[in-house]
């Protein structure tokens, strides 16, 4: 039980290993990377290290904070159990007089994008400012244990016009507590925010070490295993979860889907699916970007020969190599730069399926 759990980002473990043994823990610290990589999992276990009775810069497992702090690990029946509590048909004032959050232990809050509702979430739940106000009345709180921790998940989910409540924390930092942002990126947030916190940024963990940690924690052929690892993008949490069944009907879904867009035929057979994946994936739509990006990768890979290794989908090689003889790089940054357009106004409410078509229309090389 410890650190030596988390697997991957050694320097980063060691870096946080220094400020507790040292005690001088920042105010405010910023973990980004991909989902599934692990920020939340070491932000916990940081809460857990930072209020242990046993152990000053680990955590034991064993003693009462650390057990009260353990449940935070799986946090799905906590949020239920928020949302039950609040109410199915909360209206927006109780929803901020109400904010969800998740706390098993006096001085660990978990706070995360609040889906509203437990049997019909919102389609993009968000940090909403009742949160933000609850967190900055609480961080001047004196812990009960050694330090008070603030995890906050999906702080690139808030309203930038929220953030002012959030930024007076950062600016008048409390003594005795650490906030921990995890986003995807860093540009996610504002300028003002991400400038006042020490940053983390989470490498991807090499594919033979997924492969190793899912020998003992996913059934399967070893083969699967490995095309798990090779299809996480290096993130430890994404190969666990993995389908790859329903990974591979979806990726050869969106493949199909680019060679009729570069053919520039069937336009309506082209709407008909993205509509399908705007609207009715089981996956989220971020996570069909995210498909579109590791396509991006390896038909720009591809580009460098035969002799290119296809790191994001090497079960797609023989369908995406001969792709890649209908395109040149200028097509790929073409299309590259149009899908960060498309994600970055995602942020702006632009319609899902509206936004696809536009990208895809934009793709033909007739």
């Amino acid at each position: 039980m410890g650190f030596s759990e988390f697997l991957g980002n050694e320097r980063i473990v060691s870096a946080l290993r220094g400020m507790l043994r040292r005690e001088r823990v920042p105010s405010a610290l910023l973990f980004t990377g991909p989902r599934g990589i692990g920020k939340y999992t070491l932000a916990r276990m940081f809460a857990q290290a930072a209020n242990c009775e046993r152990l000053k810069d680990d955590f034991c497992g064993e003693c009462n904070s650390c057990r009260r702090i353990a449940p935070l690990v799986n946090l799905t029946p906590l949020i239920e159990a928020g949302l039950t509590e609040r109410g199915e048909s909360a209206d927006a004032s109780m929803i901020e007089r109400m904010p969800l959050i998740l706390e098993t232990h006096p001085d660990v809050w978990v706070i995360v994008p609040d889906p509203v509702r437990l049997r019909t979430p919102v389609a993009r739940p968000m940090i909403r400012v009742g949160q933000l106000r609850a967190v900055q009345r609480a961080a001047y709180f004196q812990p009960q244990g050694r330090r008070r921790v603030f995890i906050l998940d999906g702080t690139d989910t808030m309203r930038w016009t929220d953030a002012d409540v959030f930024l007076k924390i950062l600016e008048e930092p409390p003594e005795s507590a650490t906030l921990i942002l995890l986003a995807p990126t860093p540009d996610s947030l504002l300028p003002t925010i991400r400038s006042r916190c020490l940053q983390f940024h989470f490498a991807p963990v090499p594919a033979e070490q997924i492969e190793t940690f899912l020998a003992d924690r996913r059934h399967g052929k070893p083969a699967d295993q490995k095309l798990a690892a090779q299809l996480s993008g290096g993130s430890p949490g994404a190969a666990l979860s993995a389908d790859l069944e329903e990974s591979s009907r979806l990726r050869k879904s969106v493949l199909h889907l680019l060679e009729r867009a570069i053919t520039g035929e069937k336009q309506g057979e082209i709407f008909a699916v993205t509509a399908q994946l705007a609207k009715q994936e089981q996956e989220s739509f971020e996570n069909v970007l995210d498909v579109l990006y590791s396509l991006f990768t390896d038909l720009l890979e591809s580009s460098e020969g035969p002799k290119s290794s296809l790191p994001r989908n090497p079960d797609l090689r023989r369908e995406v190599e001969t792709l890649g003889k209908k395109i040149d790089r200028d097509w790929i940054l073409h299309a590259t730069r149009g899908l960060d357009k498309l994600e970055s106004r995602l942020r702006r409410n632009i319609g899902r399926q509206l936004g696809l078509d536009a990208l895809l229309a934009s793709l033909s090389v007739r």
